[in-house]
């Protein structure tokens, strides 16, 4: 049985002003999510998965209604506030990797940790776990550069994990790579968050990823709404 929800969005509208025209990309929605929760957000590119990560994140702020993750409201924070609550309670994957390239690949995992204030010698020994949970013990002194795809994107979530976090959010994080790359990536995600009760959410076009998910939901006419039980059986969990 799922616990109380960890993240709420309450009538929160989301409004973005290009040019003249005013983009209403959510609108009175009200969703939540529970601890422990693999939740899919899927659709299409520019439905709105990634602005509601980003207002999961604080990474940006709703026009109207209020976002509440772990019993904060994040809609009541200033900017600074939000960075820090982000640093110390989400762990946060990228399609796109977002790796630093000058850093290897240790430095990359523990620079959020190194960022909060651990010292250097607890930082590099919290990345070496992370980097062994992810398969990837081996390739701490290369560079980005150096590896592929799907490494890149384990590396990813090694960061994403460095500094324990109870929500982790994932943005296409399978839509840079090839299928056979994307299941092991989208396996490794399930793996290190159901294995810990940690809260998943993933944004996604891809019906293999949504079909890893506890529920699914989409975004229609600006509002987050659970995909029918039958439209959610994509296939089975591998």
């Amino acid at each position: 049985m799922l616990s109380d929800p960890i993240i709420r969005l309450d009538r929160v509208s989301k409004h973005y002003t290009e040019g003249a025209e005013t983009r209403h990309v959510l609108e009175d929605a009200s969703v939540s999510f529970a601890e422990g929760e693999v939740v899919a957000v899927h659709g299409r590119s520019g439905s709105g998965k990634s602005t509601l990560l980003n207002l999961v994140a604080g990474i940006d702020s709703p026009t109207g209604g209020e976002v509440w993750v772990a019993g904060t409201c994040l809609s009541r924070l200033s900017s600074a506030e939000r960075t820090l609550f982000r640093r110390d309670h989400l762990g946060f994957v990228f399609q796109f990797f977002n790796l630093i390239p000058t850093l290897r690949v240790l430095e990359n995992v523990q620079l959020p940790a190194d960022l909060r204030g651990l010292s250097p010698e607890d930082a590099a020994e919290r990345a070496r776990v992370c980097l062994g949970d992810v398969g990837l013990s081996d390739r701490e002194e290369s560079f980005p550069d150096r590896l592929s795809g799907g490494e890149q994107q384990r590396v990813a979530i090694a960061r994403a994990l460095v500094q324990a976090p109870r929500i982790l959010l994932a943005d296409e994080p399978t839509g840079n790579l090839d299928d056979e790359t994307g299941r092991t990536v989208m396996a490794l995600l399930d793996r290190v968050t159901r294995g810990t009760g940690r809260t998943l959410v993933v944004a996604t076009h891809s019906t293999q990823v949504a079909a890893r998910a506890d529920r699914v939901f989409t975004i229609e006419h600006g509002r987050v709404v659970p995909l029918p039980s039958g439209e959610q059986s994509f296939g089975p969990r591998s």
